[in-house]
């Protein structure tokens, strides 16, 4: 399979990303258009796997402080689940970040019950049960340090 990793770059792309956080995110739980966009998105390095030109995974990290990031939003459509999309977002990210960043990291996410095997996998610890989201989705916060 030929992946390309990168950030979107134009208007259209940065639609066809959100469509994808918008439906693996949020659609399948009834939330409205826009609730996969955050405030912060401008702030934040992204990440998006193209195949033939379209995007089937997305993900996003940012700063909470000089030494924590924070990886969101991370969204792989359903056809390639499970043959490394995913991980090949988390890289891209994490080198991102190390390359910016040259203090300790340590990046945290709230990773959704289904999906901590796979951060586990790629390095992450849980640390605890968090929050319920849509009062249906266990979600754990979870750390991993890049230095």
């Amino acid at each position: 399979m030929n992946l390309i990793v990168r950030s979107p770059e134009n208007e259209h792309e940065w639609n066809e990303y959100y469509e994808l956080r918008y439906q693996v995110l949020r659609k399948p739980w009834n939330q409205a258009l826009g609730s996969e966009q955050a405030d912060d998105d401008k702030d934040a390095m992204h990440a998006a796997v193209f195949f033939r030109s379209k995007i089937i995974a997305s993900g996003r990290i940012h700063a909470n402080s000089n030494t924590e990031l924070q990886v969101r939003f991370m969204a792989v459509h359903s056809n390639f689940c499970g043959q490394g999309v995913g991980s090949l977002v988390l890289k891209y990210l994490e080198d991102k970040a190390k390359a910016k960043f040259t203090s300790s990291l340590k990046i945290v996410l709230q990773a959704r019950e289904n999906a901590v095997n796979f951060y586990k996998n790629q390095g992450y610890q849980v640390v605890k049960p968090t929050f319920i989201l849509f009062d249906t989705i266990q979600h754990f916060l979870m750390e991993k340090s890049l230095n």
